[in-house]
């Protein structure tokens, strides 16, 4: 199949058109050359001179006019226009503005020393309460002391009567051991020093200062030996008081 019997009606007048325009093209060509062809050449005129003719004066050529310097023209300063200068304001305006400004400085100074007065008040705050800690501190430390120095003292005179009492109980079982001998003149005392092991034995008897009658040192002394066990008290702090003990007796008490 052909490719034209696809073309449409507007492809073949166009086609058709640059058929008939190219066939113009190649008519006028063909006249232009054949009309070129034919052209005949120009005619040529001579003069004949019966003698030469003269030489011309020469004319001198025209004096050379300088030309005027110009004198440069003065450069003109542009001025740039003038400032417009700021309208005065009123007075009114002015003073509003400065009312304003001293109040707002107002203001801030008020807000200053309101924060100084705060900041003041904190650190009178905060020293307060740490005077109060201290007080506090040295007063539960002071009644910590009292109790102790009480309770010490108690302990102190608890302890006193008991060495006290059982000073006493030791003199009261050696008494009744003593056997007081005749012919006793006065009322002789005898110091002796007692050396005593925790389970309330004797371990040694010395008289320190005797009474000037043997017979009722060496009763008491006796008196001593037949009384252990001594009685002791419980409390095993108390037994420094009584591991040497200084007794004194008398006759007559």
């Amino acid at each position: 199949m052909s490719a034209y019997a696809y073309e449409t009606p507007n492809e073949k007048a166009i086609s058709g058109a640059l058929a008939l325009v190219m066939h113009a093209l190649f008519f006028a060509m063909l006249v232009f050359s054949v009309t070129w062809q034919k052209r005949e050449p120009a005619a040529m005129v001579a003069e004949l001179w019966s003698s030469l003719p003269s030489p011309r004066a020469e004319v001198p050529p025209p004096p050379k006019v300088e030309p005027e310097l110009t004198k440069p023209q003065p450069k003109v300063e542009v001025k740039p226009p003038p400032k417009a200068e700021p309208k005065p304001q009123p007075r009114a305006e002015i003073d509003l503005r400065e009312k304003k400004e001293k109040e707002r400085k107002a203001r801030e100074h008020e807000l200053a020393e309101k924060k100084k007065r705060q900041e003041q008040e904190k650190a009178e705050v905060v020293k307060l309460q740490h005077a109060r800690e201290v007080a506090e501190a040295r007063r539960r430390d002071q009644e910590q002391a009292d109790a102790l120095k009480k309770l010490a003292q108690q302990q102190a005179a608890e302890h006193a009567r008991d060495i006290a009492k059982y000073k006493g109980l030791i003199r009261d079982r050696i008494k009744r051991f003593i056997v007081e001998p005749p012919n006793i003149q006065g009322n002789p005392e005898v110091e002796l020093d007692i050396v005593v092991l925790p389970g309330g034995e004797i371990l040694d008897v010395r008289t320190r200062k005797g009474s000037g009658q043997a017979l009722w040192d060496n009763a008491v002394e006796r008196a001593i030996r037949r009384a252990q066990p001594l009685p002791l008290p419980p409390d095993p702090a108390l037994m420094k008081e009584f591991r040497e003990l200084n007794l004194k007796f008398r006759p007559k008490e």
